[in-house]
């Protein structure tokens, strides 16, 4: 291993690690109220002691972020294909995506949840209406790239659609692919969390909620923290995902 490896190794968490003793250092010096702003240790101690409601809400708002991306998924890679491979399908469903990614997510949770009722669906819902764009634009883009030469070429040599489909217009989306994916599953935490905030029993977003509006700020930052978890962990999911099936870019 190098010097610069090593050294991004070390050097990496002494950062984190200075920030999170300045962080201590600044709340005692100044006396800032525990409601106001908790030290890490104090966040540390609310975690541990509240570590079973932690877990069992996390649980609850991984499932409905991992649920709310698969359906999103389900619904954009077809109509992606028709709107990369269909003129029509371009100018018939394009404009209203647009319409509706321009609404803003959190003027539709109250509809969402009048229309779901008081159950997981209104979260799950609200992560398939924040992940849908990001994934549904970025494998149009990736279709779209695929360099006009290249497909002459395998025209040319009798290719077939569905040949030209699964071997060159997949393969060339696949990177623009994950891009969207990587995007979309931090934006599917933020709509589990609007959708918790508006109507939830359970759930990261309703422990935030319950937390603040009962001035115990250490739980709701120990919850914000284990959502910052699942971000990350999700994301790099995805990462490890794309190394795997994406073997050709570096």
């Amino acid at each position: 291993m190098t010097f610069p490896a090593i050294a991004n190794r070390v050097v990496t968490p002494l950062v984190y690690i200075a920030a999170l003793v300045g962080w201590e250092v600044l709340v005692r010096t100044l006396k800032i109220p525990l409601w106001m702003l908790p030290a890490p240790t104090t966040i540390a101690a609310a975690a541990m002691q509240w570590a079973p409601e932690l877990l069992s809400h996390s649980i609850v708002t991984t499932r409905e972020t991992i649920l709310g991306f698969l359906l999103a998924l389900a619904l954009s890679l077809p109509l992606a294909c028709l709107i990369a491979f269909s003129a029509w399908g371009r100018k018939l469903l394009y404009p209203a995506i647009l319409a509706l990614q321009s609404v803003p997510k959190v003027a539709l949770a109250p509809l969402v949840t009048l229309w779901f009722g008081f159950t997981e669906w209104p979260k799950i819902v609200i992560v398939v209406l924040v992940c849908f764009f990001p994934v549904l634009v970025n494998v149009v883009a990736g279709f779209e790239s695929v360099p006009k030469s290249m497909l002459d070429l395998m025209r040319s040599l009798g290719a077939s659609q569905r040949a030209i489909l699964w071997r060159l217009r997949v393969p060339a989306a696949l990177p623009a692919f994950f891009t969207g994916c990587k995007v979309a599953i931090t934006f599917a935490v933020i709509g589990a969390v609007i959708g918790e905030f508006v109507a939830a029993q359970e759930g990261l977003g309703y422990l935030i909620l319950m937390s603040t509006s009962q001035s115990q700020t250490p739980l709701a930052f120990a919850a914000i923290i284990a959502l910052t978890i699942i971000s990350i962990l999700l994301f790099y999911a995805l990462e490890f995902l794309e190394r795997k099936a994406v073997t050709w870019t570096p």
